[in-house]
């Protein structure tokens, strides 16, 4: 899968499951957190793909990754993470 792709796949998952989303730049690789009632994952829009890939995939694998896709998890294992049960993803209040 192309790295574009698989990017693409991580923003996917997050979103769907009640994060957003910011680029930004600055001194920081990225990472998540919680601001009033949003749940948010910042990622360097500096960072090479490789970077923002392994930020999502950081991100995502402190949640429950036995709830993504074969595809997510394949991903965040290449990243280096586990995918073991972890906590559970935030559901949509909608």
């Amino acid at each position: 899968m192309k790295k574009a792709k698989k990017l693409e796949l991580l923003e996917n998952t997050v979103t769907e499951n009640g994060y957003k989303l910011r680029y930004e730049k600055g001194n920081f690789l990225g990472g998540d957190c919680r601001l009033k009632e949003d749940n948010i994952i910042v990622v360097n829009k500096f960072l090479p793909i490789e970077g923002k890939i392994f930020t999502i995939a950081r991100v995502l694998h402190k949640l429950n990754p036995a709830d993504c896709s074969p595809e997510v998890k394949k991903i965040i294992e290449d990243s280096g993470f586990s995918t073991g049960n972890q906590l559970p993803l935030i559901e949509n209040a909608e």
